[in-house]
């Protein structure tokens, strides 16, 4: 089946009447018949998804008729509290409709794709097999599962969203470990912002091979920073239960998410909101997404008031600690060294995508729950967050390029999850 629903434009802006039609005729389409729902939204961490008003309005035109139950994708990330549940989803659905997904326990092995395969596709870089894990509520009895989220730019799969909501959002340890460190195997700047990649290809083909008999539809969203406004909005919906819903929602997201440059940035300050970005493992969106476009010997200022831990895993953030943010050499070192990270493949991965490699530097602003000294152990250089904030004013900031009062020149980004800026020698489309 092509796209079931589609309604898309680069200058589109799809208002929350238009949203609430779009998925009635979704709903009508695909679940007329549903008995037993089960919604697979993103977390806390997507807030500008609009995932958690789809839910919303999902849960309340199937559950007068079905059991509708909803498990976010949390993939390594720490459970959504009651707040953030209310904050996402709003307060008409019942906490107890909420599933929590346990990416170690709550997991059952479906099959394997054999090493032979990550062979070709990582062109000789990663030759292991990977376990296609997931979590087994999957399997209890949905006669619909619908998938929910926003395609853009993403340092470990390429584009967000599709295959990789289920293999990692509800994924295994196997899974989730190995699939990030292919990524970081194959190169990270070869895969941002690209449909085609090898975990790309990982995805599909576990999902295609050994869950291809779930009822699984796909509702992705694009978004957009109005320039005028600074307000985020919904220039693509795609739904549907193929590969063409996302690789159109995939394509218009280059076009809106993606911003190319033709000289290389010397500054650069991001701030991450304190609400969605708690940790340095998401907090790093500030590296991923701008080290393609920060000139060597260039700056990253990265203001983080609500940094309180590295990892949201307890056993990933010991890991961080130990090892640091030191580069692709030193981890691979560490890697071969130390079993304990052999073991946890996804930190690995992690610690060489948060490293600038040595070409610029990194400087994390922490608010009051994590300390400079810590902020340094890692190594990062550590800012003093109220000193930059009163030096820089982010709040009078707009993104893009800025020149200040003093002549300073930087360029702001408020918003890393929102797209990938980078050099246009350096992008090349898949």
């Amino acid at each position: 089946m092509l796209t079931l629903i589609e309604k898309s434009g680069e200058n589109l802006t799809i208002t929350r009447e238009e949203l609430a039609k779009l998925l009635r005729k979704t709903a009508d389409e695909i679940a007329s018949s549903a008995r037993k729902v089960l919604l697979v939204p993103p977390d806390m961490t997507r807030l500008n998804s609009q995932a958690g008003p789809i839910t919303a309005m999902l849960y309340a035109m199937l559950s007068p008729r079905a059991d509708v139950d909803i498990i976010p994708a949390l993939g390594t990330h720490a459970p959504m509290t009651e707040h953030e549940l209310r904050s996402m989803f709003g307060p008409e659905i019942p906490l107890s409709r909420f599933k929590v997904h346990d990416w170690r326990k709550d997991i059952v092995k479906m099959g394997t794709v054999p090493g032979a395969l990550l062979k070709e596709w990582s062109e000789g870089k990663v030759d292991y097999d990977v376990n296609v894990e997931v979590n087994r509520i999957l399997f209890e009895g949905y006669d619909l599962i619908i998938s929910i989220g926003q395609v853009v730019p993403h340092e470990v799969v390429g584009m967000a969203n599709y295959t990789k909501n289920l293999m990692v959002g509800v994924g295994g340890a196997d899974t989730i470990n190995k699939s990030h460190f292919l990524g970081a195997a194959c190169n990270m700047e070869r895969i941002m912002g690209q449909s085609d990649t090898p975990v790309r290809r990982l995805f599909n083909y576990g999902v295609c091979e050994f869950l291809g008999n779930l009822p699984v539809h796909y509702i992705h969203t694009v978004m957009a920073r109005n320039d005028a406004s600074g307000k985020m909005e919904m220039r693509g919906f795609f739904a549907g239960n193929s590969q063409d819903v996302f690789l159109k929602a995939a394509e218009l997201s280059r076009r809106v998410n993606l911003l190319l440059l033709d000289k290389p940035l010397d500054k650069v300050l991001v701030y991450l909101d304190p609400e969605e970005f708690k940790s340095t493992w998401l907090g790093n969106k500030a590296v991923y997404r701008t080290r393609m476009s920060i000139a060597d010997g260039g700056e990253l200022i990265i203001l983080a008031p609500g940094l309180r831990e590295f990892g949201e895993d307890k056993e990933i953030d010991r890991l961080i600690r130990k090892y640091g943010y030191r580069g692709t050499p030193a981890t691979l070192d560490a890697l071969k060294a130390n079993d304990e990270l052999r073991k946890n493949l996804s930190a690995a991965a992690h610690l060489i995508h948060g490293s600038s490699e040595g070409r610029f530097t990194i400087s994390y602003c922490p608010g009051p729950k994590v300390s400079a000294d810590e902020i340094r152990s890692v190594g990062f250089k550590a800012g003093d967050l109220a000193t930059m904030n009163a030096k820089y004013q982010p709040e009078k900031l707009r993104d893009g390029e800025n020149v200040l009062p003093s002549g300073e020149r930087l360029f702001y980004i408020s918003n890393p999850a929102l797209g990938l800026w980078a050099l246009k020698e350096k992008f090349k489309k898949s």
